[in-house]
């Protein structure tokens, strides 16, 4: 991403004046105010402080349903989405009706290229036996005729998802979804793999009323949280109060010993410690790793891994995993090149155009998403990356990415709105989306999304910002700090990882692999030297010797041995260094 833009979050100093232990450094004080945390009691990850699920909608009848499957041992399928967040939900579900006493629990997950999203009439029609039960994790809401389909089979569905309803909903013995309308559940990011924990919860509250248990003897679901925490991380839903609390418990289980086989061995064989693990590990090196192999394969491998509690055969799937990740970044990066390449020869510069969309006859369905982001990033732009939805087809399947402020799901309900028909189904979220759409109306469709965009998004909304955290003091440079960031999260989406931003000495600077560079950096206010990196960058070109330079402050591990590193996010002149 090209930042053109340095900005300061702003602080109440109120916020930092009590509240607070007095050995909490200044700095981390600063940054949680930031993030709307104000003092130490709203910052306790307790999960006794957790929401109670008694607002949820649906939960009651969901446990109800479910209690009256284990009781009369009724067969349940549980039909899971084939993303990273879709695999830890199908996982959960598995793992945690076994835990309840269900005795007749499989899965399916869908093939992209065979049944489409969702619960979909083609995968109801692939069961090969006809359950009692089929209970949808992380999709379900949009599959009104995948629940008739099952309905005509006598098939009853409990939907669990988090996706945001259309105008109909599908006909379900029960619907848990925070985002139904008149939901009054206060936390509405909780990822699909959240969701179905909490009717976990709520079932086996519902055992324990029906007696099958008593409360002291009753499941210990805590079990299941490495599970939520990655998928949740994975997901990037907001880390609202309610998610940091579930994925600092899974992430406490982690680096405790307690993670399951399967999150064991994508530890390993991404090369990440259990001991050190922290939540982006999971977002840039285990998530990746499970979501490749629904992007390119069947995530059925995923969920495999994450269903083994043999050590060695887990370890068999997490080297599978990453090498089916490894050829999703090569072809990645060849349709990364290709889109840049198109948008550079586009009739329309770039920047006069507000919603871009893109196609490559050649490009795979399962990665266009990933392209999408990458040039979402690159243009500050949201975008539309589509591909043919099958080998040889004319209809094309398409993965949209935004920027803050524009709202990607509700910018193709109004596309669909004022173009009835021309979309395919759609769905998804304020910064992803996705949607099929007829081959021949590509130009149609570019020009319609084009225009809302044009709408609804301000010029000033198309300048790139880094946000930082300010300064960093002198004497903020050490071990201690770093140590306490590390650790002081969950840090992700809504809840940002802390960036600072200062102004330096390059005295010198070398490359480092291909595409990274290594920097020593003087500050001028004490001469004091620290060792920072920067990874992807253009090595042909020199960096002024006077930096303004957005930076984490991370500990390098290599070897046994740690060290403090500045991580540089962005570099600019100081000369050229605009009012923050």
């Amino acid at each position: 991403m090209s930042v053109l833009c340095i900005r300061r979050r702003e602080v109440d100093a109120a916020a930092l004046a009590s509240g607070w232990p007095a050995q909490m450094p200044q700095a981390l004080r600063r940054i949680y105010a930031a993030r709307g945390v104000t003092d130490a009691k709203t910052l306790a990850h307790r999960l006794a402080q957790m929401h109670a699920p008694d607002s949820l909608t649906g939960l009651d009848a969901a446990a109800t349903r479910l209690a009256d499957a284990i009781d009369a041992n009724q067969s349940i399928v549980i039909a899971g989405d084939y993303d990273c967040d879709g695999a830890t939900g199908v996982a959960v579900a598995v793992r945690g009706l076994r835990l309840l006493g269900a005795r007749q629990v499989s899965y399916v997950v869908p093939n992209r290229f065979e049944h489409g999203y969702g619960l979909s009439p083609a995968l109801v029609a692939s069961l090969t036996t006809t359950p009692d039960l089929i209970v949808t994790v992380d999709n379900g809401i949009a599959s009104v005729s995948g629940v008739a389909a099952a309905a005509e089979r006598g098939i009853d569905v409990v939907v669990t998802d988090h996706h945001l309803p259309g105008q109909t909903l599908p006909k379900a013995a029960a619907i848990v979804n925070p985002n139904l309308p008149g939901d009054d559940f206060p936390s509405k990011a909780l990822a699909g793999v959240g969701v179905m924990f909490y009717v976990l919860l709520a079932l086996r509250g519902e055992l324990v009323r029906r007696g099958r248990f008593s409360r002291e003897q009753a499941p210990d679901l805590r079990v299941l949280l490495d599970l939520v925490a990655l998928g949740t991380v994975a997901d990037l839903v907001a880390l609202d109060r309610n998610n940091r609390i579930l994925v600092d418990a899974g992430m406490r289980r982690m680096r405790g010993g307690l993670a399951c086989a399967g999150i064991a061995a994508l530890a390993e064989a991404s090369q990440r410690r259990l001991e050190t693990l922290v939540a982006s590990d999971l977002g840039f090196a285990l998530a990746p790793r499970l979501n490749a192999a629904g992007r390119l394969e069947d995530m059925t491998l995923g969920v495999e891994c994450l269903l083994t509690e043999d050590a060695g055969r887990a370890r068999e799937l997490a080297e599978l995993l990453s090498q089916i990740n490894a050829e999703r970044r090569e072809l990645q990066a060849t349709m990364v090149a290709d889109a840049e390449l198109m948008v550079a020869r586009a009739a329309t510069p770039p920047a006069e155009v507000r919603g871009v969309a893109l196609f490559d006859e050649s490009w795979h369905p399962g990665v266009v998403g990933l392209v999408a982001s990458r040039l979402k990033e690159r243009l500050h732009r949201p975008v539309v990356a589509f591909a043919p939805a099958d080998e040889g087809s004319a209809d094309l399947r398409g993965s949209a990415r935004s920027i803050p402020g524009f709202h990607i799901r509700d910018a193709l309900a109004e596309v669909d709105a004022r173009h009835p028909g021309l979309m395919g189904p759609f769905g998804g979220h304020a910064m992803a989306a996705g949607l099929s759409l007829s081959g021949a109306r590509l130009d149609e469709f570019s020009a319609a999304f084009d225009a809302v965009a044009r709408e609804r998004i301000a010029e000033e909304a198309l300048q790139p910002v880094l946000w930082t955290d300010g300064e960093l003091a002198v004497d903020d440079f050490h071990m201690e700090l770093a140590h306490a960031l590390r650790y002081a999260g969950p840090w992700g989406q809504a809840f940002p990882e802390p960036v600072f931003d200062n102004v330096f000495e390059c005295i010198d600077h070398r490359p480092m692999g291909r595409a990274h560079r290594r920097f020593k950096l003087r500050d001028p206010r004490n001469g004091a030297v620290h060792e920072a990196v920067m990874f992807n960058v253009d090595l042909n070109r020199a960096p002024p010797y006077h930096l303004h330079a957005a930076y984490e402050l991370t500990i390098n591990d290599w070897q046994g041995r740690q060290s403090l590193r500045l991580l540089l996010r962005h570099v600019q002149d100081a000369r050229d260094r605009a009012p923050v």
